[in-house]
């Protein structure tokens, strides 16, 4: 069967297909006895299409697209496929020979192509691969596919912050950059990729000294979607509407005990219809991480400047988003929390306080995330360059990515530190709760307790701790199956923490390797074909590959992404 396209969609995309597997792996697996195939459903912009596209490139398949243009016109979708009289029976019969139809933006089909794929997916022998719109109207037709269970179905959320970081490692952004867009955007790959492109074009991209990085200082580029994103915004009509809109945008997240000054009738209208949220402490806010930067970029110079002086309570909202970010610190609960306060001067010409970046620093490095943390500290140095908390810091993100010697001291975290490195014998008191659990298992070198500490460590966001503590428990394993299962759990976790070069994840994995082994695994981290290692070895390929093999076997790993965080050069490359 020859494969056809509509329109002017390619199966060459400009980025890399990124994470997803395990939703890849359940669009290619072939379908479960009674299912004709997958739909996919999920927002716009999430990577449907591509996805879709992923699972079944080299193959032979037909496709028909969807267009808002032609949604009256029957059958329109396949028109390159039937003749221009055809009945429904008739047009089933037709493609009844179609072994892989390929259906995109199915929520605007036309009612009878609807119908087409309805009845293809009862009684037609073509397996249906059918991507739709989610929230978004469908046509009854369409949504039976997954209500009536008629295929399998597969919810695609929103791409999470550390895969759209992995789409983003070659384009030279700094982190505070990438997360700004991710933050905007909210996993919708097709507005990173035009705000992109606008930032490029635009020349808001500014270097950053020291790092070879770019950051993006300035308003929201007004692009063609984000517009239309906040169309609903700029039509408000009623009395007082568009204002209070545009006070939050200049002044969000406004604390409970500082919103005087907004008619609640106003917020109460605005939160109904979706545009404004309040959160568990009361503060307000507009209802998507977009609305406020689109806003700001969009009231004039002018009207920015007079709403940033009457409706902007900054400084009160920053301290009490540092005191959060501190309450979090001390009770050692680190999962990811909205803090948008302090990106506003990370995103502008204003610096960021000192103390807030710190905080911040702080934060991020205890996520594991040390180049966040690393360029948060440069932000409270760009307006405090002799500041000792954000130096200290920058050399702590330094130290654990392997650019200086480890620091071991850390306040509340001191005795901590030897548990980090292995040396249990060090520590003159145990720390208390998830962290003395970790020090009480190394100490018995129990593997078991290890994993179950890495695990509480890992629910409280202690990454980077939680990757050590399962590379601790596969030096205490007994039982080789146990460690290698916790060797790929510290792999997937050290593959979060941006680089991380600790002690107790160096140098611990290829020692298990032959020489051979070593040799093949190390050029592989580097990027190298198969047939480029052959060719530089003086080796067959499917040497290389057997090599490969028992090597990802013994490390745990699952591919090539996995190698570069089992190395001990400090060049690897990161996710």
């Amino acid at each position: 069967m020859t494969t056809y396209e509509q329109g002017a969609r390619t199966l060459e995309l400009p980025w890399p297909f990124t994470g997803r597997e395990g939703e890849l792996e359940l669009v290619r697996r072939p379908s479960p006895a009674g299912r004709q195939g997958v739909v996919v459903t999920g927002p716009a912009g999430v990577g449907k299409t591509r996805l879709i596209t992923e699972a079944v490139r080299g193959t032979d398949c037909t496709r028909v697209t969807g267009t808002p243009e032609t949604s009256a016109l029957p059958f329109a979708a396949f028109a390159h496929l039937l003749p221009d009289r055809v009945s429904l029976p008739g047009a089933v019969r037709r493609l009844n020979g179609v072994r892989l139809l390929v259906v995109d933006d199915a929520h605007l089909l036309d009612e009878a192509s609807a119908a087409l794929v309805h009845q293809l997916a009862v009684h037609g022998r073509t397996r249906l691969l059918v991507a739709a719109a989610d929230p978004a109207p469908v046509r009854d037709a369409v949504s039976r596919l997954w209500t009536g269970e008629l295929l399998t179905h597969v919810v695609l959320e929103p791409l999470p912050y550390d895969e759209t970081a992995q789409l983003l490692a070659g384009s030279g952004l700094e982190p505070l950059t990438v997360r700004r867009l991710h933050r905007v955007c909210r996993g919708d790959l097709r507005l990173l990729r035009e705000l992109l492109g606008a930032l490029r074009e635009s020349g808001p991209l500014t270097p950053v000294p020291d790092t070879g990085e770019l950051a993006w200082r300035g308003p929201l580029p007004l692009t063609a979607t984000v517009r239309e994103r906040i169309r609903p915004l700029l039509e408000r009509r009623g009395p007082g509407e568009r204002d209070t809109l545009e006070r939050l945008a200049f002044a969000e997240p406004l604390p409970s005990h500082l919103d005087e000054g907004l008619d609640l009738t106003i917020l109460e209208h605005l939160e109904t219809d979706g545009l404004v949220e309040v959160d568990e402490r009361g503060a307000i806010r507009l209802a998507h991480p977009l609305y406020g930067p689109a806003l700001r970029a969009a009231a004039g110079r002018l009207r920015a400047r007079r709403l940033a002086r009457t409706a902007g309570p900054g400084g009160p909202a920053l301290k009490a988003e540092q005191h959060r970010l501190e309450e979090r610190i001390e009770q050692l609960d680190v999962r990811e929390v909205p803090a948008p306060v302090g990106e506003w001067p990370a995103s502008g010409d204003r610096p960021v306080p000192a103390g807030y970046a710190a905080v911040r620093a702080r934060y991020s490095w205890l996520r594991g995330e040390l180049r966040e943390a690393a360029a948060w500290a440069r932000e409270g140095l760009r307006g405090a360059p002799g500041d000792a908390s954000c130096r200290t810091e920058l050399a702590r993100a330094a130290a654990e990515s392997g650019e200086a010697a480890v620091v071991r001291g850390d306040g509340g975290l001191a005795h901590y530190g030897a548990v980090r490195l292995g040396e249990p014998e060090r520590v003159a008191g145990r720390p208390a709760g998830v962290l003395g659990r970790h020090a009480d298992a190394l100490a018995r070198g129990d593997g078991p307790g290890l994993d179950r500490a890495a695990v509480a460590l890992a629910e409280r966001g202690l990454l980077l701790f939680a990757a050590e503590a399962h590379a601790q428990a596969v030096r205490a394993h007994r039982e080789p199956r146990a460690a290698r299962t916790s060797r790929a759990r510290a792999v997937a976790l050290a593959r979060r923490c941006q680089g991380a070069r600790t002690p107790a994840l160096s140098g611990l994995f290829l020692g298990e390797l032959t020489a051979r082994q070593r040799q093949i695994v190390t050029l592989a981290a580097t990027g190298l074909s198969n047939r480029q290692i052959a060719e530089q070895l003086t080796l067959s390929v499917r040497t290389v590959g057997n090599h490969l093999y028992s090597a990802y076997t013994r490390l745990g790993a699952t591919d090539r992404a996995d190698l570069p965080y089992l190395l001990e050069q400090p060049d690897a490359q990161s996710a």
